[in-house]
């Protein structure tokens, strides 16, 4: 993670129609603007295809009235294929986080990238693949400090469909500890840019 505004946080999260894109957006906004009292806007878009297509979703965090509810420039960047990597990684700010599903993200353009194997992790440690989304969020949370995990716990927990809970719940937590170690992988490959890496929620 590199220093960013904290009065602005950009985020973008991207991947295909039906990885959980618009879902995890949601949830990331709910558990800052709901749950950790910030101001917050979401919007979305999406490919040609409703399914399969290219997606994304946008998250403005702020301490202060968003006025401007787009986000360039991104502060984080978190890929579920390496479609929309190459698509969006160059609006990433230079010193930006980019976190990756390494399943799915076989050519990463830099480092100190994130890469947690989420589609591995969710369908056997966590025991779905519907759960992708939850995990990509403990992570994000962790390896970012943008939400606090009591936050995103709640939000995680809000929009679970009844009788998910627990499979949800437990791949929010596996995503906090493989955030933790995406972290530590990236710190050795270029711990200079880490320096100053404070982990909000240890």
């Amino acid at each position: 993670m590199m220093k960013m505004d904290k009065d602005r946080i950009k985020i973008r999260i991207a991947g295909s129609g039906g990885q959980g894109v618009i879902l995890a957006s949601i949830i990331l906004a709910e558990a800052a603007g709901i749950h950790d009292g910030r101001y917050v806007c979401q919007t979305q878009s999406y490919g040609p295809e409703a399914r399969g297509g290219n997606c994304k979703a946008e998250v403005v965090i702020s301490d202060s009235y968003i006025d401007y509810p787009k986000a360039k420039n991104l502060d984080i960047l978190m890929c579920y294929n390496q479609a929309s990597l190459e698509e969006y990684f160059m609006d990433l700010k230079e010193m930006g986080t980019l976190i990756v599903n390494s399943d799915h993200c076989a050519q990463i353009p830099i480092s100190t990238a994130f890469e947690i194997p989420m589609t591995t992790l969710a369908r056997e440690k966590a025991g779905s693949l519907q759960a992708m989304n939850s995990l990509s969020l403990g992570a994000l949370a962790v390896a970012t400090g943008v939400v606090s995990k009591k936050a995103i716990k709640a939000a995680v927990l809000s929009r679970s469909p009844k009788g998910t809970e627990a499979l949800n719940l437990k791949a929010l937590e596996i995503g906090f500890l493989e955030g933790k170690k995406a972290v530590g992988r990236a710190k050795n490959h270029a711990p200079e840019k880490f320096s100053r890496l404070i982990l909000m929620n240890d």
